[in-house]
């Protein structure tokens, strides 16, 4: 009894860890469309911005790295880290900011909904790692309700919800996304949730450095843009994945990518001060709905008690 309390707690824990991670990262869609600015008025390019955050990250985890003398990473620990950095510090912001440039944060908070079931199905092939299928049916619901939520917003705000090529970048966005949490938590046990991050954001130096030298702006940028830049650098790509990566490996990275849920709504409320955008009472009420599902996911994929029949009686 004493060891399945610890192990509740443990995982508790873990939760409320990965929920502060998706806190951070909420941020991230509107800090970016700050960056990048649209079309119409751009700001910093995309590729700056991929480069930048991640060569800012690259530096505070060097700093990290030396200061807590930590061990290089093993042949086998390489290839999931590699992979975290095509998918977390690559893939998923430079598709994120090629595709902000042409929608709203509304409409991407559509597409990126779908993250959570992108994580859980990719740790279910990379981790092995199964449920019953009330887990899968709850975190269906739960993404349903948050599509239809974005969907409905989207609506609301007479911007329509037509599938486009903005469509296909957030879609690979998410995936990058999935893949890269999920190669990341592989190797957490080993390496620790600090280290994992630091040396993907380590290992992408030689490239991202030389990459934003190319790729800095030569025209004049707003203050906003910059500070954008500096949020998605030290929080979304840094700080962000502390809390992220140890609550994935104390919480079970199936269950605790449920918690994704929660950052659309999230990202809504950060966009009122930063974007302006109005606080509508709907999104209370979605986000209160789409909580119940997270919870009521995370006790349904708790693996069933097994069966200890009594033994026979011998005398």
């Amino acid at each position: 009894m004493t060891i399945r309390a610890t192990n509740n707690k443990h995982e508790t824990l873990g939760l409320w860890l990965s929920v502060l991670g998706v806190c951070i990262f909420a941020v991230t869609l509107p800090m970016t469309r700050l960056a990048t600015g649209t079309v119409d008025a751009p700001q910093l390019s995309p590729w700056f911005v991929t480069f930048g955050r991640a060569a800012l990250a690259g530096a505070l985890s060097l700093a990290f790295l030396l200061m807590t003398d930590s061990a290089l990473p093993t042949p086998r620990q390489r290839k999931p880290l590699l992979m975290a950095l095509l998918g977390n510090a690559i893939g998923y912001p430079l598709l994120l900011g090629f595709a902000l440039r042409q929608v709203t944060s509304g409409h991407a908070a559509v597409i990126t909904a779908l993250l959570p079931l992108a994580t859980a199905a990719v740790a279910a092939l990379v981790l092995h790692q199964r449920a019953r299928l009330s887990f899968w049916l709850c975190a269906g619901l739960g993404s349903g309700l948050v599509v239809v939520f974005s969907v409905l917003r989207v609506y609301q705000q007479g911007h329509g919800f037509g599938f486009e090529w903005a469509d296909v970048l957030l879609l690979g966005a998410v995936l990058a996304a999935a893949i890269g949490y999920v190669y990341g938590a592989q190797v957490t046990y080993a390496l620790g949730a600090e280290r994992v991050i630091c040396w993907v954001c380590a290992m992408a130096l030689p490239l991202t450095v030389p990459g934003t030298w190319l790729c800095w702006p030569t025209h004049s940028v707003n203050p906003s843009a910059w500070l954008g830049l500096l949020y998605v650098g030290v929080f979304s790509m840094w700080a962000g994945f502390f809390a992220w990566y140890r609550g994935m490996a104390m919480g079970g990275a199936l269950r605790v990518s449920q918690t994704q849920l929660l950052q659309p709504f999230l990202s809504i409320l950060a966009a009122v001060p930063l974007l302006g955008e109005p606080l509508e009472l709907i999104t209370l009420g979605f986000a209160l709905t789409v909580m119940a599902t997270v919870f009521l996911s995370r006790r349904l994929s708790s693996p069933a008690p097994a069966f200890n029949p009594a033994p026979k009686d011998t005398s």
